[in-house]
């Protein structure tokens, strides 16, 4: 790998969060009509996760970040720059990046949110890395979160089988030792934007009685010309990063592919000619959860002990647009990484519950002001 003594984008912290909820095939069994044989063997999940009433994609992002910031052991106040990849965000707007930055009281950062489907978390880490790279940022936090259960029609089997929430964050930050994202390649195919889309809700069909009569609201995909196109892609989108970084399909330690369907992972990792155990995969579990699936599975690697220094690391995803994209990091964090001391962490906490009081404080007294210029216009009418 070359050694380059330039500024990097390297990633310095991990987190993720999963709702408590699970659900089994065993149970999707008997809401329609499908079996847990037919569930596993066409997609490889076996259960996946659905937020709480009490959970959105803001506050799964909050608690992805939180740890991920852990881990970095960053001050939040620190962070410069937050991107949010999703497609269920909170609100249309404000975006969900918003209500995380204010959640977390990182008053210096800006934020946005990424809305590329599946794609959206590796598109927003190519974006935050080229930043870094080129001396806007120094510290920025990108998180993949969706409550993808909030827009699935659960009557129709080959959409409710696939999909789950969840939420995953990454801490990158400017580093000029070697190593850290060291190419990302973007692509887009927008005439195959009717396979995989929601189609009310926008300009183009605003809701009314009528589209939420015709299910207009829920995922509709054409899986058949979906799974050509991803089994076609994931291994184009891989072999081109890892030459763009100078290497080879060989140099791949662990690869980390979108988990949408086990059959699309067995094809591309057949046709890469990727040994088996240098695949991470952990779809049975957690089912397609588009812009979380590949944080959340890069933390989980990351836990179980499947990276190390020195490793090249390639992410690859596609969905809806059509979209793709891909990035290869060179790992350059020594794990595994030690606990932060107790009262770094209850100091991180202590700033998280400052920042609550610093946002009330700021809304009531944005709230009293106007008061305050009513009562006074009302007086000189």
């Amino acid at each position: 790998m070359a050694n380059e003594q330039r500024r990097a984008a390297h990633i310095s912290g991990w987190g993720r969060y999963a709702p408590t909820r699970v659900l089994t095939n065993d149970e999707l069994s008997r809401m329609v009509d499908t079996s847990e044989e037919w569930i596993q063997q066409r997609t490889g999940i076996l259960e996946r996760r659905v937020a709480g009433s009490d959970e959105t994609t803001a506050s799964m992002s909050l608690r992805a970040a939180r740890a991920a910031l852990d881990v970095a052991e960053l001050d939040p106040r620190k962070v410069e720059l937050i991107i949010v990849a999703t497609v269920t965000p909170d609100y249309v707007f404000p975006s969900t990046a918003c209500l995380v930055q204010d959640a977390l009281g990182a008053r210096s950062a800006g934020a946005f949110d990424l809305s590329d489907g599946c794609s959206g978390f590796v598109y927003a880490l190519s974006v935050a890395a080229d930043l870094i790279v080129a001396g806007r940022y120094d510290n920025a936090l990108v998180i993949g979160a969706e409550t993808l259960s909030r827009i699935i029609d659960w009557s129709d089997r080959n959409t409710c089988v696939l999909f789950g929430d969840g939420a995953g964050a990454l801490v990158l930050q400017a580093n000029r030792a070697r190593g850290g994202v060291l190419a990302s390649v973007l692509g887009a195919d927008g005439s195959g934007g009717d396979l995989l889309k929601l189609p009310a809700g926008g300009s183009v069909h605003p809701a009314t009685y009528e589209t939420v009569d015709q299910r207009q609201h829920y995922i509709h995909m054409d899986g058949r010309e979906v799974f050509r196109f991803a089994t076609r892609v994931m291994p184009k989108a891989t072999r081109q990063v890892v030459e763009l970084a100078g290497l080879k399909v060989e140099d791949i330690a662990l690869f980390v592919p979108h988990q949408a369907n086990g059959r699309i992972i067995k094809s591309a990792v057949r046709a890469l000619g990727i040994p088996p155990d240098r695949v991470f995969t952990n779809l049975a579990r957690y089912g397609n959860t588009s812009s979380a699936s590949v944080p959340m599975a890069l933390t989980e690697a990351i836990e179980e002990g499947r990276v190390q220094k020195g490793d090249l690391v390639v992410c690859a995803s596609f969905g809806a647009g059509l979209a793709w994209a891909a990035t290869a990091i060179e790992w350059s964090l020594p794990l595994p990484v030690a606990k932060p001391p107790r009262r770094r962490i209850f100091w991180r906490r202590m700033l998280y519950h400052l920042a609550r009081i610093q946002s009330w404080w700021r809304r009531s007294w944005r709230r009293a002001g106007a008061l305050l210029r009513q009562l006074r216009e009302g007086e000189e009418e």
